[in-house]
């Protein structure tokens, strides 16, 4: 089971709303999503562009009008095709919300195994899969559900999951499938990264959490996650970093060095690559 540094710190549910809504643009919100995993559902429906989304060690790339559902504790990241602008719509929702607190039949028999892992799903639904234009009506009202956003509609959004579940079960969108080895492998050094990224990091170390020889690492690195672990490592700097300077007004060789950086030109330059201007542009557009 995954360990609780690599847990997103963000609080997508709670008792009284089991469920958030995301609007996610890359790269003009922020460049990508970094690997995570959270103990809810994740339903994706790509509204334009293209993208790459990991999930569980397998890179599935998916287009506009495709959707893509994210089992409970499953590592997954999200980039955005080379030279293209993404967006799409991100449901993160409790397993609650399916009733997975009730013990019935159906709850035990076809909820609760893809909550374990036992029944893990097929992960991308395109365009010429079976039931994809009754599944992409479900998902279209699921969005339409959240943004009304009132306790009548959560009765229709419950009622529409269900039936994307059922679709799922009755067109053979399940798949009895493990999660990719290479996944397994690097999750030691993934959860140290998410929780040690402000410090000196070196493959050499992230090659021993996860008990394996430097360049058997960094070659099961790369297949999981899709790049490589330094990487990685930039990417959640940078992150933190496009944070810092959105929420505060701390000087930018502060948050620099806080994020990990000893070099404030080497920050600076890395971020340039990544984001597309400097921390000063950037702080002074998304004021």
């Amino acid at each position: 089971m995954p360990n609780k540094e690599t847990r997103e710190k963000r609080q997508h549910s709670t008792t009284w709303i089991p469920y958030s809504h995301y609007e996610c643009h890359m790269p003009e919100a922020y460049m990508n999503v970094p690997m995570h995993w959270h103990g809810e559902f994740e339903l994706i429906y790509v509204r334009q562009g293209r993208g790459e989304f990991w999930c569980g060690g397998r890179k599935w790339e998916a287009k506009a009008g495709e959707l893509l559902l994210v089992p409970p504790n499953m590592l997954h990241a999200t980039y955005p095709g080379e030279g293209e602008e993404l967006l799409y719509d991100a449901l993160v929702f409790s397993p609650v919300f399916l009733g997975a607190g009730s013990g019935d039949r159906c709850t035990n028999e076809c909820i609760r195994p893809i909550i374990k892992g036992h029944a893990q799903l097929n992960v991308c639904i395109r365009e010429e899969d079976e039931a994809y234009g009754e599944l992409k009506a479900a998902a279209e009202q699921i969005f339409v559900c959240v943004q009304k956003n009132s306790a009548r509609m959560d009765l229709l959004l419950k009622s529409e999951l269900l039936r994307f579940f059922w679709l799922l079960e009755e067109k053979g969108g399940l798949l009895l499938q493990e999660e990719a080895e290479e996944s397994e492998a690097v999750r030691p050094a993934l959860e140290y990264m998410a929780a040690h990224f402000r410090e000196e990091i070196t493959v050499e170390r992230l090659a021993a959490l996860s008990h394996l020889s430097r360049s058997h690492f960094m070659r099961c690195f790369r297949k999981a996650v899709g790049i490589g672990a330094i990487e990685h490592l930039s990417q959640l700097r940078i992150r933190a970093a496009c944070e810092a300077l959105c929420d505060g007004s701390e000087q930018i060789a502060d948050i620099a060095f806080a994020c990990g950086y000893s070099n404030l030109s080497n920050f600076n330059r890395q971020f340039l690559k990544k984001v597309g201007c400097s921390p000063k542009e950037y702080r002074k557009r998304n004021h």
